[in-house]
């Protein structure tokens, strides 16, 4: 009480702390704290990932080894590049799930469903159709066995089919039944000839001149 009767007859003001000062200079430390937080945050961050699209971009596609350059949008898949763009279509766009394996491609050495890649995440791999793998009058082993079993008949599924044979006998040339049931597993067939696969897988195992080995995409 004194001091504050002695502020009032000297007309000085008090001296000492006030809640209102305190509070005051608290938020400022505060602020300033803040900020060179998140100055700090902002330097250390990464720098933006960079954008393409929505409109066509201009990509290489290494298919068959071959370079092919084509400009797709960002959203389209390697299944639409392929059938759309590049008018190969062994790959079939049936279910556009991943569900059905119809659309098997090989990627880097890998079956790969190729409705779930994107074209531009396909770049820099070596991506292999079925085009590539025999013709008409020099069948590949595989095709050559499905051809022997009867292992098709609308042919919808076949080319996936025998891709994923192709890429299951190269990572296991000597596949036992369980080993086919679970490397098939992936696609389907409607008109229902596994047991026609079945057959024709077990005769390529014999047969594929690769099958000593993996080889890598």
């Amino acid at each position: 009480m004194s001091s504050q009767k002695d502020s009032e007859r000297t007309g000085k003001p008090k001296r000492g702390f006030s809640r209102r000062g305190f509070i005051r200079g608290v938020g400022i430390g505060g602020g300033a704290l803040g900020t060179g937080l998140l100055e700090q945050e902002a330097l250390a961050a990464p720098p933006p990932a960079k954008v393409v699209g929505p409109g066509p971009v201009p990509i290489t596609l290494n298919i068959n080894g071959k370079p092919v350059n084509l400009k797709v949008e960002p959203r389209v898949t390697l299944c639409d590049a392929l059938r759309n763009y590049l008018d190969i279509t062994g790959a079939k766009r049936v279910c556009d799930r991943g569900t059905c394996g119809a659309c098997t491609v090989m990627m880097a050495g890998k079956t790969v469903y190729s409705c779930t890649v994107l074209a531009i995440d396909a770049q820099g791999k070596n991506i292999e159709t079925i085009e590539s793998i025999g013709s008409p009058e020099k069948l590949h082993p595989v095709s050559a066995a499905f051809w022997n079993n009867d292992g098709q008949q609308c042919g919808y599924c076949t080319p996936g089919f025998v891709m994923a044979c192709k890429g299951l006998l190269e990572e296991n040339p000597h596949p036992t039944l369980d080993d086919l049931k679970k490397g098939l597993g992936g696609n389907l067939c409607r008109c229902g000839t596994y047991m026609g696969i079945k057959a024709a897988v077990m005769e390529a195992a014999k047969t594929m001149p690769a099958a000593g080995g993996k080889k890598n995409g």
